[in-house]
């Protein structure tokens, strides 16, 4: 296994919960490196090319909006296989779904809302990550 780089948001349901630092806490615990991070105000711009692949499905706009409604923590994530890692680690996208034990399954709620709030988003594969991180950092 080789040493990767991921993206990782905590989304502003998380840092509203203000969950950042358990957050963080749970992907140092794995024994991930915390490489960058910053606060960002996201522009429509920066999430219409993160969520590029996603424009025109009913969840879209709802999304976008969501991820504009607060503050974001972005963070650049260093470790073996951490992008699969990390994302076992967030659990099932929806959090009622979602396994005891992963950020989701623990601290993760459905609010019933048009899109779901699951605290964070850690990329796919090792090209999205390169995407991602590239948009954010």
């Amino acid at each position: 296994m080789s040493v990767e780089e991921t993206l990782v948001l905590v989304k502003p349901d998380g840092v509203a919960r203000n969950l950042t630092g358990e957050i963080l806490r749970r992907i140092e615990a794995k024994g991930y490196q915390l490489v960058d991070i910053k606060f960002v105000e996201a522009s429509r711009e920066l999430l219409a090319a993160h969520y590029a692949e996603h424009e025109g499905k009913p969840f879209y706009e709802p999304l976008v909006e969501f991820m504009e409604s607060g503050p974001i923590v972005a963070i650049r994530v260093a470790g073996n296989g951490v992008i699969e890692g990390f994302r076992s680690l967030a659990g099932a996208t929806n959090p009622t779904s979602a396994a005891p034990g992963t950020i989701r399954g623990d601290l993760g709620r459905d609010w019933g809302l048009k899109v779901q709030q699951n605290l964070v988003h850690g990329s796919d594969s090792v090209e999205s990550a390169q995407r991602e991180l590239s948009l954010w950092f």
